[in-house]
């Protein structure tokens, strides 16, 4: 095998496809590398821990068709520090002589025959549009968990929900729900529970596309953006019923203007030194008091304009969660709904639906 391409492109795409390598122990050692196969001037680079799959395809000058298996991250972090933009790359045995200007490297191979068959995606596919899909993601994704113990909560819900696409996503502690009215993409009463992490790659994938290409198989899900394809396996299990968690109603609606409370959330959390030391929100007819507190450090409280219905009510919240929530919330004003201190509190747009973010309070004495 051998080509040439422009560094910049080479590093880009070896980057992209090297967050799928595995870095577990216990992989197969092949694992560990960045799969190259050359066929005329199309160069594809596919990395794989076998649950995620990236795959980028990208021009460049070929000279001599072939498969190589390059070590993943000496690949990336060699051809990143090449000072001269022009690389050339030649496979010769096991090998991989990499040149840049006066710079000469070689690099040993991982064994090509024993990279894995990977599988392919189903042939039906759905073209969504990429920024609606992005923000969908950005606003869900950080509400999975990240306990591997709890296999089913560190996955995203896609559900057929009316006539658009429903993403759910729930550590137990928050739950983020986002719907995409008009996108059609699985069938009434379908859905499916897609790793966060896999999404996590895509968010950053999507960038400044135009549109994403799904294709749904019975294992697998695949998402194709320009000329990079993710591929991530499915898990199986029950999601749990996130509609039972969210209140029927809410006695009591606060409504604050989106910066002004982040801001003070940030300010405030500052003295919420300690693990688990929550920020309180005392809401009455006067608007908002934002407080934390903690002993042997100190306090720290902040007032803010806001409109209230209901009875006066103080309710703690973990200051990160609540930040999480109210960040990703559309529009200039925020609704927060809450029945009493220990029930769920859902914010959402003063001005939108599309978008929940229900919150468990935090118990204080």
């Amino acid at each position: 095998m051998k080509f040439r391409c422009e560094r910049d492109t080479l590093v880009e795409a070896l980057g992209a496809a090297g967050r799928a390598v595995a870095n577990r122990g216990g992989a197969l050692p092949v694992l560990s590398g960045v799969r190259a196969e050359l066929t005329g001037d199309r160069l594809k680079l596919t990395g794989s821990d076998l649950e995620l799959t990236i795959e980028v395809e990208l021009d460049v000058a070929g000279e001599r068709d072939g498969v190589a298996v390059l070590p993943s991250r000496i690949a990336s972090d060699l051809v990143r520090s090449l000072g001269d933009p022009r690389v050339e790359v030649v496979v010769e045995g096991d090998e991989a002589n990499i040149t840049a200007g006066r710079f000469e490297s070689s690099l040993r191979l991982l064994p090509a025959d024993e990279f894995p068959r990977l599988a392919m995606p189903a042939d039906d596919a759905v073209t969504l549009v990429a920024k609606d899909f992005a923000a969908a993601l950005h606003q869900v994704v950080p509400a999975a968990s990240a306990d591997d113990a709890r296999p089913i909560l560190t996955g995203v819900l896609l559900a057929a929900e009316g006539d658009g696409l429903r993403l759910v996503a729930t550590d137990s502690y928050r739950l983020a729900v986002r719907d995409l009215p008009g996108t059609t993409v699985l069938r009434e009463g379908q859905s499916v529970l897609v790793p966060s992490r896999a999404l996590r790659e895509l968010e950053r994938l999507l960038g400044s596309a135009e549109e994403i290409t799904l294709r749904l198989g019975d294992r697998e899900a695949a998402f194709e953006v320009d000329q990079t394809r993710l591929t991530t396996r499915l898990i199986e299990g029950e999601f749990p019923n996130y509609r039972g968690l969210i209140p029927a109603s809410h006695p009591n609606r606060l409504t604050v203007g989106r910066e002004a409370l982040v801001e003070a959330v940030r300010r405030v959390k500052l003295m919420a030194r300690e693990p688990n030391t929550p920020v309180r929100l005392a809401m009455s007819g006067d608007g908002l008091e934002l407080v934390a507190i903690t002993q042997d450090v100190g306090q720290a409280h902040e007032q803010l304009d806001a409109g209230y219905e209901g009875e006066d009510l103080t309710v703690a919240f973990n200051p990160d969660y609540l930040l999480s929530g109210v960040e990703v919330t559309p529009g200039d004003e925020i609704t927060l709904d809450t029945v009493d201190a220990q029930k769920p509190a859902v914010i959402r747009s003063a001005g939108a639906q599309e978008f929940l973010y229900l919150l468990m309070p935090v118990r204080v004495s």
